[in-house]
């Protein structure tokens, strides 16, 4: 059993004892410490909390001891039921709420669950208040409300047609474009919320064909849930067996969004941000921002615009804060993450996807061919395990003395930037590893370059 604390949430397999997994007693000590932060730092007077979920096994029994715990300690509940992230994020500020409370663990596999923590902005907890939860739980420090001042709980399931319209009302999706492309679009849901969503997004923006794969949301995910090439192997078959002209698949919570061409080849989850920004940007100039394990594609096109690109580190409140302080118009996660603020400070697929297709209906090329304008980068993503004997801190400094002829950035990790490719290493924030990225301008180059950072790592062990 796997039990995560961090700043950016609690994540852990279901069951084991309270110090093990994510199990009852680990839920209640957790949201109970968030209800006690959002007491102390909301501005809003609703006394509301939006509660929503993935389509994950264990969601309806964690759904309910998360309502228990805040309506125990006074909070009134807007249940959503399954809902996708950005979903929950955007009904946090049309309900006026306090905060929310997304239950999904993203890319993990189906035995795995989360709570991720939102602010009265449907943005994630910053580092101080997600420290600040974590030494509640561990103190206990908080304080249930008498039965005179129990929460309330109100069940709304509106918010995924209204999460629809909103992306609809955006300037630049452009509804009669996309509809006159005439569109056949394949998509993998992996069997949890965007099965439910993804379909009636593509239907309002009048697509008329589309070919389903695990789009039933019953939560036994039926390939590795990660949107990565590697599990993606049956839409990438069906991608030429239906004639689609592109293939769109999410991660159990809807914030990821992978792209296939029409060849049934990946489009690659870094250029997903790459080619919405392009879009953007070519509407309305501006800045950029992504996180430092993402490609140099977006920098690249951003200075084509005329506008700056900036790094953040890796995180999406890190990538959040740094697109409100550049003022950046896009920015994201090269794991297929597009942030629009003209939507909402959240990655959104759904938004993507919009966007996405304004795009090829206006270019009016074939998917392989849009992604072959852009820069041709390759990324490789590696990782070793941790063990409780790795000293991590240790690790990174000598990494950081061993290449400190070159420029080096050690705002999350160590990212090594060489003129033609680069590294990054940092410890995950969700799973017992350090994850390694490489990127160069084939992808031999970046296994390479990757390869010899984990030998190198492997001695300094």
């Amino acid at each position: 059993m796997t039990l995560i604390k961090s700043i950016s949430g609690i994540r852990g397999t279901i069951g084991g004892s309270p110090e093990e997994g994510l199990n009852p007693l680990a839920i209640v000590k957790f949201v109970a410490a968030y209800a006690t932060l959002i007491k102390k730092i909301t501005t809003v007077t609703s006394n509301r909390i939006v509660v929503g979920r993935d389509a994950r096994i264990s969601g309806p029994m964690v759904k309910q001891i998360v309502i228990g715990t805040l309506t125990g300690m006074g909070f009134d509940v807007v249940d959503i039921d399954l809902a996708t992230t950005p979903t929950t994020e955007l009904a946090v500020v049309w309900e006026k709420a306090c905060g929310g409370i997304i239950l999904t663990a993203s890319h993990n596999p189906k035995q795995w669950n989360a709570l991720k923590l939102l602010n009265e902005k449907g943005e994630f907890l910053n580092a101080e208040e997600g420290a600040e939860v974590l030494a509640l739980a561990e103190s206990e420090d908080f304080i249930f409300a008498d039965v005179d001042h129990l929460g309330q709980v109100t069940i709304d399931t509106s918010y995924k047609d209204k999460h629809i319209q909103s992306v609809l009302a955006l300037d630049l999706v452009d509804v009669e474009a996309i509809k006159a492309a005439n569109f056949r679009i394949a998509i993998d849901a992996v069997n949890s919320v965007g099965g439910v969503v993804l379909p009636d997004l593509l239907y309002a923006l009048g697509v008329k064909e589309i070919f389903k794969l695990h789009c039933a949301p019953h939560g036994n995910f039926s390939h590795n849930p990660e949107p990565l090439p590697e599990n993606l192997t049956e839409i990438s078959r069906l991608m030429t067996e239906a004639k689609a002209d592109v293939g769109f698949v999410v991660d159990p919570d809807v914030d990821r969004l992978a792209i296939v061409c029409e060849n049934g080849e990946m489009f690659g989850e870094e250029y997903t941000l790459v080619a919405v920004s392009d879009y953007v940007l070519s509407h309305t100039p501006g800045n950029t921002v992504s996180n430092l394990s993402s490609s140099r594609a977006l920098r690249d096109v951003t200075q084509r615009y005329g506008g700056t690109y900036s790094a953040a580190a890796v995180g999406e409140v890190n990538v959040v804060a740094k697109m409100k302080e550049t003022k950046a118009i896009i920015g994201g996660e090269g794991n297929g993450g597009v942030i629009y603020p003209a939507s909402h400070y959240g990655r959104d697929a759904l938004v993507g996807i919009a966007l996405f297709l304004t795009h090829l209906a206006k270019k009016k090329m074939k998917a392989s061919e849009l992604r072959a304008g852009y820069p041709p980068y390759f990324i490789s993503k590696q990782k070793i395990e941790l063990t409780p004997d790795i000293d991590v801190d240790l690790i990174l400094e000598k990494v950081k003395s061993a290449f400190a002829g070159h420029e080096i950035t050690d705002i999350d990790g160590v990212k090594i930037d060489f003129p033609d490719q680069w590294i990054h290493l940092r410890k995950s924030n969700t799973e017992p590893i350090i994850r390694i990225y490489s990127e160069a301008k084939t992808v031999e180059d970046a296994d390479t370059l990757g390869r010899q950072l984990i030998d190198m790592i492997r001695e300094m062990c």
